[in-house]
């Protein structure tokens, strides 16, 4: 797993696969804190439930950080399927 000291406020996460899965707020215990702004943002057509709130991902499915990207070991699109949401 990786470092969570090294992940930062405002990195770009990115699924394994380049496409943009959101923006860190912060890491809040095991998980990184997308931002609201970004949070279903990649969900075609969010909207109700998936916007205007938080979202969270495991720090589990971190492969790497490098320069102000967050790179996840699982694609964009599978990324979503694993996100969670506030109060999870």
């Amino acid at each position: 797993m990786t470092d969570a000291s090294t992940i930062r406020e405002h990195m770009e996460v990115i699924g394994a696969d380049g496409v943009h899965v959101g923006t860190v707020d912060k890491v809040e215990g095991g998980r990184i804190k997308l931002t609201k702004a970004d949070s279903g943002a990649q969900i075609e057509g969010a909207e109700g439930g998936h916007s205007g709130h938080h979202h969270y991902v495991s720090l589990g499915l971190v492969a790497d950080v490098e320069g102000d990207q967050v790179r996840l070991s699982a694609t964009g699109e599978n990324a979503v399927l694993f996100e969670e949401e506030e109060g999870d």
